[in-house]
């Protein structure tokens, strides 16, 4: 069976596009290493001496933080994906270098390895 690359390549650029914009929304590309994101600071003005506000900010800050985390482990995983379709290694398990499973594409296009070896 003959995998559909263009076909998950079209998904995962749609993925990335995605993935970028909500990156963007609450984070940068860190100008020190443009391989990595970080969370933006919030951007309201808070007065020092409003211990709230400023809790309020903090709080922000690391939901950001976590959330961009997610986001950028899984923005990784599709730019890997499309440098493997790339490369016309999509599609080959990683661990025993068998054909991943259609299925197991279709629920996430950026699997690296097949059922068998997903559950081990």
């Amino acid at each position: 069976m003959k995998i559909d690359t263009k076909h998950f390549k079209k998904v995962l650029e749609e993925e990335r596009d995605k993935l970028k914009t909500e990156l963007a929304s609450i984070g940068r590309i860190n100008p020190d290493n443009p391989g990595d994101w970080e969370a933006a600071p919030d951007e309201r003005n808070v007065t020092p001496a409003d211990e709230n506000e400023v809790a309020d900010t903090i709080e922000s800050y690391e939901e950001n933080t976590a959330i961009l985390k997610q986001l950028e482990i899984r923005f990784n995983e599709v730019e890997k994906a499309l440098k493997r379709i790339e490369e016309d290694q999509y599609g080959i398990c990683e661990v025993g270098g068998e054909e991943i499973e259609e299925e197991r594409l279709k629920a996430n296009p950026a699997a690296t390895s097949c059922i068998s070896h997903m559950q081990k």
